[in-house]
């Protein structure tokens, strides 16, 4: 049996002590009330159900699915020049210097302090004659060692915490990339849609100026009043005005363009008018909601937060134990004698030993760290499952969108060839003289405005496609630094 030696009693009595004082400490029975929702307890609903599951996740380049080059050049230059990208990488870095300055804590740390001083002594009576009207050399060279016990884990559960808070930045930063993405596409479609519009109220105005036409010439024929030529002439102002405000709209768009490019108003001046083509089906990922977690950067983000939470738990707990550090010491120290006459042997001293800190009153601020720490994680974990809830939603709204338009479109051709059907019914009628131009004409503006519908519920459709596919979390892949935290349970 190993009998501890006189000299060191005092110091297992101290650790004793200490260990005692803070088995006692009272943590108030403070604990995480909320509890992290699993994906699989979310009832996804109909329409998520029924829309399929071989669709597989979006693709890397998922906006390349429009076959549009102009609108891939977008995005690469979005990405590649808009300050939100920069701003996201600063925070990267950021949070990169956290974590190394966090991991820091559970090192060794050594320091090297030094220091010479001359002392030029008064003609103060006071001092002695030894000292009166001296020159002396005070000097001292010092390297120190010190190492934290980390016996509560508290140095790792903070390098920890700052890990998971760089996974949850670096989330954050992807999260904001393929918002970037999704608002370039939406945008480049409402591009598309004003062209559309625009061709569609061009047509319509000079259809409208042909009866305006021909109400002239029945007036002036004496088989026509002035009262058809007004009302004919009504709907002109009107008209013109909708094709300014298409022009001022493009103008609009091509600015905003420009700005999510990260560039000046003038590089919207090259965007010409877009090409979109979007063929791909309505289906949704097999795994879906369950890899949605991992698959989503602002999910993964908010469950890296959960976790860095539950890390500041351990941490804010571990204060309430001793710190126990290791020091020691080595260096030369003299007063007196010449510049370097402290460099000698004998002048040498050495220090070492433990030092103890223990909280023994504070007047409850551990506790109340503790407890806006314990807080803290439950808001980040109600964040978490809201946010997932919400995400659910979107993706189930999104698919309920482009249900309806398909099925609105069908609808819109359906209207779409009876008015084709009445204008060619009319213009047979007119060509056998049984009917005027007028009725042809209105049949030909009714086309036109069914044609404005359809290209609004195209636009929906390929609005809400680009919408559909952020909510999955596009096709930005997670790495082993920004995949979702797996585990995380209430400490």
């Amino acid at each position: 049996m190993i009998r501890p030696s006189l000299h060191s009693l005092p110091a297992l009595c101290v650790i004793a002590l200490s260990l005692t004082i803070a088995g006692c400490a009272d943590q108030g029975g403070i604990k995480p009330e909320a509890q992290v929702r699993s994906s699989a307890t979310f009832d996804v609903g109909q329409a998520i159900s029924q829309a399929g599951a071989e669709a597989g996740w979006p693709q890397r380049a998922w906006w390349q699915a429009y076959r549009d080059a102009q609108l891939d050049s977008l995005v690469s230059r979005a990405v590649a020049s808009n300050p939100s990208m920069a701003i996201a990488a600063a925070r990267v870095r950021q949070a990169q210097g956290m974590a190394v300055s966090a991991h820091a804590g559970e090192l060794p740390s050594a320091q090297l302090d030094a220091s010479i001083g001359r002392k030029d002594w008064s003609d103060n009576v006071y001092y002695g004659a030894a000292f009166r009207d001296k020159l002396t050399w005070n000097n001292t060279a010092t390297l120190s060692l010190s190492y934290n016990v980390d016996l509560w884990d508290r140095n790792k559960n903070t390098t920890l915490r700052a890990e998971d808070e760089l996974r949850a930045v670096a989330a954050d930063g992807r999260a904001a990339q393929l918002e970037l993405e999704s608002n370039v596409v939406r945008t480049y479609v409402q591009l598309a849609l004003q062209y559309g519009l625009l061709d569609n109220t061009e047509a319509m105005l000079r259809e409208e100026q042909k009866i305006v036409d021909l109400a002239h010439r029945r007036f002036n024929g004496g088989i026509g009043t002035q009262l058809e030529i007004t009302q004919a002439e009504g709907s002109l102002p009107e008209t013109r005005r909708q094709i300014e405000a298409l022009h001022e709209n493009i103008a609009l768009i091509r600015n905003q363009l420009a700005a999510l490019l990260g560039e000046g108003p003038g590089a919207g001046d090259g965007i010409t008018r877009p090409q979109l083509v979007l063929d791909a089906p309505i289906g949704l990922p097999s795994a879906l909601p369950a890899e949605l977690v991992g698959r989503r950067p602002d999910i993964s983000a908010a469950r890296w937060r959960v976790q860095a939470a539950g890390r500041g738990i351990a941490v804010a707990k571990a204060a309430f134990y001793p710190n126990i550090n290791l020091m020691a010491g080595i260096g030369p120290a003299a007063a007196g004698g010449g510049l370097f006459s402290f460099l000698s042997a004998p002048n040498v001293q050495t220090s070492y030993g433990p030092a103890i800190s223990l909280p023994i009153f504070e007047g409850g601020r551990l506790r109340g760290q503790l407890a806006a720490t314990t807080a803290g994680y439950d808001l980040e974990v109600e964040h978490y499952n809201q946010l997932l809830a919400q995400a659910l939603k979107g993706i189930s709204d999104q698919v309920v969108t482009l249900q309806s338009v398909q099925r609105q479109q069908r609808q819109a051709s359906e209207s779409i060839a009876a008015a084709q059907k009445s204008v060619d019914i009319s213009t047979r009628a007119y060509q056998r003289g049984l009917t005027d131009y007028l009725n042809v004409l209105h049949a030909q503006t009714q086309w036109l405005r069914q044609q404005q519908i359809a290209q609004q519920l195209q636009a929906q459709r390929l609005a809400a496609y680009a919408t559909l596919t952020a909510a999955l979390g596009g096709g930005l892949e997670s790495g082993p630094a920004a995949g979702a935290a797996t585990g995380t349970d209430a400490p």
